[in-house]
């Protein structure tokens, strides 16, 4: 659910105090495309202090750097002050920074379609940076140099093929020539962030896309090392012939169908995915091509019927029976034959069902259906056998899977 009224409490309350403030970034963006924001996020020039005073529930989580998170009802609000910032020396964090006015705060940014502000009472655009004609072109360009702006946070590299494939934007000629120049500085950057920016990629509905674009810059090649670019041509058609909706070790096996899965396994590891999500794309390899292959017997069927992730190895088979151009009659004549056997017996009923996930805080829709799965995983594993334990295990993954949309 959005949390747009109460960043327009914020703003408001803000202004009453006799500050600037706005609304910033991401939000801006999907408001001139006719999406959704997912959250809404505030600029002000009010300083840290000043802030905490004004609001009775705070964070000072990054208050060092100018940002406080307000908490309002059961929403949090991030709050920045304008500010500009030198000096990076890991390649992530600035090493100072200064408080500023409007215009130099989005000049400081990513990306151009990320750096306008809104007035919600006036109801204008703050646009500084050409972000608005850029949307209107579709083009994802970076704010000033595009080496300068990586350099800043070279995570920034995988960022712009995200955007490009969520937002189905064209990289500009610039942008895009410094990515693939200097793809390789993706390795001074956490596994934990890349692997969440290529989670966000390849569970995108354009994930063939994306890879042809991980491929190309030669991100992919530097992320992992050994993978050469002819490896994901057979990955891209697979990709392309899944399902909209997919989870992480799906789309992992598909990206990897073209390389030894002891190979696959290995520079997964390396992302640091957990435990589950390793296992099941392990199943997902070591079972690659069986349910395709010949007649199952009644037990083998059985067996892999009793496995979390046997439904995502029936996906990879039918995307890659179609991405060669073949009959998908031997599988549909298995997909029949298991539903007519799966049932109680082999898996047992869900802890929390859809209503009671939303209530939880999940959002509608694919969310849902990704929070239920991995849920049910956990409870098949023996890691939770009682509704309060799924409640609790399911606020957690929450609070991990929060950020996948865009922001």
């Amino acid at each position: 659910m959005s949390n747009r009224k109460q960043a327009l409490q914020v703003v408001r309350k803000l202004r009453e105090a006799g500050f600037e403030a706005f609304f910033a970034g991401g939000c801006v963006r999907d408001m001139l495309l006719g999406r959704r924001p997912n959250d809404y996020d505030v600029v002000t020039n009010a300083q840290p202090p000043q802030i905490i005073g004004l609001f009775r529930r705070t964070l000072e989580i990054g208050a060092k750097f100018g940002v406080v998170m307000v908490l309002l009802e059961d929403k949090k609000v991030e709050v920045a002050t304008f500010r500009t910032e030198s000096g990076y020396a890991d390649g992530r964090r600035p090493d100072s920074i200064e408080f500023t006015d409007a215009r130099q705060d989005c000049l400081r940014r990513d990306f151009t379609v990320n750096g306008m502000f809104y007035d919600p009472f006036k109801r204008e655009i703050l646009d500084y940076v050409g972000g608005r004609k850029d949307i209107q072109r579709r083009l994802l360009r970076t704010i000033g140099p595009p080496e300068e702006r990586f350099a800043e946070d070279y995570l920034r590299l995988l960022r712009a093929v995200r955007f490009a494939v969520q937002l189905d934007f064209q990289i500009e000629a610039s942008t895009w020539s410094a990515v693939c120049t200097i793809s390789d500085k993706i390795k001074q950057i956490s596994a934990e962030r890349i692997s969440a920016e290529l989670q966000a990629i390849l569970t995108h509905p354009a994930r063939g896309r994306g890879t042809g674009l991980l491929a190309e810059s030669g991100l992919a090649q530097a992320i992992f090392p050994g993978l050469e670019r002819s490896d994901l041509t057979p990955a891209m058609k697979v990709l392309e012939k899944m399902p909209k909706d997919i989870d992480w070790p799906l789309a992992l096996a598909g990206f990897f169908s073209g390389v030894p899965s002891e190979k696959a396994l290995q520079w997964t590891a390396g992302l640091k995915p957990s435990r589950a999500q390793l296992k099941g794309l392990d199943f997902l390899l070591r079972n690659q091509g069986k349910v395709g292959e010949s007649e199952l017997s009644l037990a083998q069927l059985k067996m892999l019927l009793t496995e979390p992730y046997f439904w995502d190895l029936y996906e990879l088979a039918c995307a890659e029976l179609r991405a060669d151009g073949q009959s998908l009659s031997k599988l549909l004549s298995l997909k029949k034959r298991a539903l007519s056997i799966e049932g109680s017996r082999l898996r047992p009923k869900p802890l929390l069902n859809g209503h009671e996930l939303i209530a939880l805080g999940a959002a509608p829709g694919p969310m849902v259906g990704r929070l239920a799965k991995e849920m049910y995983i956990a409870q098949l594993g023996e890691q939770i056998h009682t509704a309060r334990q799924a409640e609790k295990w399911a606020q957690d993954w929450l609070a991990k899977n929060a950020t996948h949309e865009i922001s």
